[in-house]
């Protein structure tokens, strides 16, 4: 008898077990970033630029407060931070500051708001730039955003963002000159 219960629990969990896995889309991964937002957390970021003989590597602080404010104090190997708040992104280094409207540099807006985005669960944000593949499942995502706009795909070929339930663990930014940078997250 035993063993007739175990086979008809285990047919039981096969078959819902696609049922559970197709209720993990985009929908369900932006509902479940918007309800649980980040504040803060560490990384550690690599950047590989081909001019460079040895990748960049530094280290820091994320803050993110929702919708739209991302905030990035590099505090290794010195010390620089950049704000982006609503349209316009702030740049702090050396004692230098300047401030940025995205409108002028949309460059630099399509990366940030590819990370604002997904932190913030803004799909609507998202779609408007990129082309959104969602692979894996909640304890292991993966979501691959590619440009939309021509020019834009003329300075980034995709941004990976991958994570674990709403946690966004690593964000990778692969540059059409072959340049890349990859964000590791750490709560």
């Amino acid at each position: 008898m035993r063993r007739a219960a175990r086979a008809a629990l285990l047919c039981a969990t096969l078959a819902l077990a696609p049922a559970i896995a197709a209720d993990w889309d985009v929908a369900t991964l932006m509902a479940l970033l918007r309800a649980h937002p980040p504040g803060r957390a560490h990384f550690t970021e690599t950047k590989e630029i081909s001019v460079l003989d040895r990748p960049l590597e530094s280290s820091g602080e994320l803050v993110f407060t929702p919708p739209d404010r991302l905030e990035k104090h590099v505090t290794s190997p010195g010390d620089e931070r950049m704000v982006a708040d609503r349209e316009r992104i702030t740049l702090e280094r050396g004692g230098r500051r300047q401030v940025l409207a995205f409108a002028d540099y949309p460059q630099v807006a399509v990366l940030v708001e590819s990370i604002r985005g997904t932190l913030a669960g803004d799909r609507a944000a998202l779609e408007r730039t990129y082309a959104l593949e969602l692979s894996g499942d909640a304890p292991s995502w993966r979501l691959t955003l590619t440009p939309r706009d021509a020019a834009v795909a003329k300075l980034v070929t995709r941004v990976t963002i991958e994570g674990s339930q709403a946690q966004v663990r690593r964000v990778t930014i692969d540059q059409a000159d072959g340049d890349r940078s990859l964000m590791r997250i750490l709560p």
